[in-house]
């Protein structure tokens, strides 16, 4: 068994949609990236990476690449589930957490799970907590969103 850990930030911007976990959440601002820019698959994919001990998502998807402008995370991550078959590995838990002040995510969280087992990890294996950072600091402020995200990887039989 293998063990990743993820982490990813970016800032919030007007003249952007808001996509978390594979889904657009109604807010007024969106975050800031080279692709969707969407924190929680971001983390979830350097988890996976990391427990493959290959690199980080910088190394896969280089923001210098125009191939990768604007792509959705959903389809990157597709691409590391594909690349974590083929090192013979298979997902048996994923845990992870999106900290911003607002929009509050609770109510979009089942459709994030949703959107994310699309790329083939059952919705059953991946767990979303949604927090504030209680006012505190550059998410506190309104400024960014962080997502966290560990998962559990095992080699497949």
């Amino acid at each position: 068994m293998r063990i990743g850990i993820g982490y990813d930030s970016h800032r919030l911007v007007e003249g952007r949609k808001l996509i978390i976990g594979g889904v657009e959440i109604p807010f007024e601002k969106g975050l800031l990236g080279h692709s969707d820019a969407d924190v929680l698959c971001h983390a979830i994919i350097d988890a996976i990476i990391g427990a493959l001990g290959s690199g980080d998502i910088g190394r896969h998807f280089p923001d210098t690449d125009d191939k990768w402008k604007d792509t959705s995370s959903i389809e990157l991550l597709s691409q590391i589930i594909e690349l974590m078959r083929k090192k013979g590995f298979e997902i048996l838990w994923i845990d992870s957490t999106v900290i911003t002040e607002r929009p509050r995510l609770q109510p979009f969280v089942e459709k994030m799970k949703e959107a994310i087992s699309k790329t083939g990890i059952p919705a059953n294996f991946i767990n979303i907590k949604a927090k504030s950072n209680e006012g505190m600091g550059f998410i506190g402020r309104g400024e960014g969103i962080v997502a966290q995200a560990v998962c559990l990887l095992k080699k497949s039989n």
